[in-house]
């Protein structure tokens, strides 16, 4: 019964330095900011309730995303996610100051833009590597998924965002034919 008081203890302490990446994450699965405080919270609750099931000593952050992201299948499995309330914008999280970071900020938000447009299981994985970043491996087990699908949904990712950001070529002029 010790260890479990111990973990408890350890969980208490790692989750306040983890609630904020939690946050991000509930957020980018769910595009909801009620959403992902809810998620946040029950992380947190399912976290304090089986922390006996935490092996003291393993990554903290990687059995909280675990715990966020198989509350999330749950809710969408149960709920089917409600449609249209509170999206966030990916201006609304992104800030920035001065003038000389405008561009970077545009450039940002259209990124942002394009990252929300993937579909779930690619969105997860991109977060999760790119903005966390964890490992292929450590991104499998979060999402307990074998590594070669993390790395196949990184590249459907990065293909359909390279497709949408490449500059389109204007159309060639087509010559009239001689009459």
């Amino acid at each position: 019964m010790e260890a479990a008081i111990a973990s408890e203890q350890e969980i208490r302490t790692g989750l306040s330095e983890h609630v904020a990446r939690l946050w991000r994450y509930g957020l980018t699965l769910s595009h909801h900011r009620d959403t992902a405080d809810d998620l946040v919270q029950a992380t947190c609750l399912r976290a304090l309730e089986r922390a006996a099931q935490f092996a003291s000593g393993t990554r903290l952050d990687h059995w909280l995303f675990s715990i966020l992201h198989s509350i999330w299948l749950n809710e969408v499995r149960s709920r089917r996610v409600r449609q249209g309330q509170g999206f966030v914008e990916a201006a609304e999280v992104l800030t920035f100051d001065g003038a000389a970071d405008t561009e970077t900020h545009i450039l940002a938000i259209q990124v942002m833009n394009h990252v929300h447009a993937l579909p779930e299981a690619q969105r997860s994985a991109v977060f999760l590597c790119y903005v966390e970043g964890l490992s292929y491996r450590e991104v499998a087990e979060v999402l307990q998924i074998p590594i070669g699908t993390v790395m196949s949904r990184l590249a459907a990712a990065r293909a359909r965002i390279a497709e949408v950001t490449a500059p389109k070529s204007p159309a060639l002029p087509t010559r009239e034919k001689a009459k």
